[in-house]
């Protein structure tokens, strides 16, 4: 079996800060890693590889600094590494993300299994998934919290927002995952050291048969600014009942109840 776990490279959203002047986000010191429900996603491929035996393929596209993360891909349990190296990827709509990934995935061949996160850290747009499955032509089951595999049989539990769904599909199938589905490892020292002797390949556009004309994006980003909450700070003291009287005739003006 051939498992293959896709992933973004975004920035660290615990490391941006706003610019008080016009709140735009500073990025400048910010790191990187792979997207958190992607972590997720990798830790489920590499859970049902130890438990019925399989291979894992991280695959990510992007800029020449995504690069970087095939390290921490493989240092998480994945046995090989592939990047689509484009530039032009900067900042990609998911229509032009899951077309590139389709395309990796079928030069790949002989898969079984496709895991992407539910969204990405930074837009999480929750479009790659579905989009990937239907330029594959298979069947995706989103909102995943817990897999069991029998065969070429998957059992799904999806946590929606009015309870809770289980399915059975056939192989091959895209699955998205949430992140209550498991607890994504830290690899040890020993994991990190041996992830750079496992085999890692980066991809040109020119191998997956893809054009510049084909990753022009529709949507386009216009700006990305934070947002601040301004706080009154008012401090209420006195009797209890007559501050909570307080507290509740300061949020009624503000408009918050």
């Amino acid at each position: 079996m051939r498992i293959i776990a896709c992933y973004k490279y975004v920035l660290d959203e615990q490391d941006l800060k706003i610019n008080p002047e016009n709140k735009t986000l500073a990025t400048d010191r910010a790191a990187w890693k792979i997207s958190d429900y992607d972590r997720n996603a990798i830790e489920e491929a590499v859970r049902i590889k130890e438990q019925l035996g399989a291979t894992v393929v991280a695959l990510t596209a992007g800029p020449a600094q995504a690069k970087a993360s095939l390290k921490d891909a493989l240092a998480r349990g994945s046995d090989e590494g592939i990047f689509i190296q484009e530039d032009a990827l900067r900042g990609a709509d998911p229509a032009v993300t899951a077309r590139i990934l389709a395309r990796a995935i079928e030069k790949i061949g002989d898969c079984d299994l496709v895991f992407c996160g539910e969204g990405a850290s930074d837009d999480y747009a929750q479009q790659v998934g579905p989009r990937l499955a239907v330029l594959l032509g298979w069947p995706v089951v989103t909102y995943v919290n817990r897999t069991q595999l029998e065969g070429s049989l998957l059992k799904a539990e999806r946590k929606l927002d009015n309870g809770m769904e289980l399915v059975e599909i056939e192989l091959p199938t895209v699955v998205t995952v949430t992140g209550d589905i498991n607890v994504p490892r830290i690899p040890s020292l020993k994991q990190i050291m041996s992830a750079g002797k496992k085999p890692m390949q980066t991809w040109t556009l020119a191998d997956l048969g893809i054009t510049p004309d084909q990753i022009v994006s529709n949507l386009r980003n216009e700006s990305v600014k934070g947002a601040v909450v301004e706080r009154k700070r008012q401090i209420f003291k006195g009797d209890p009942v007559e501050t909570v009287s307080q507290v509740v005739a300061a949020l009624i003006k503000e408009g918050t109840i």
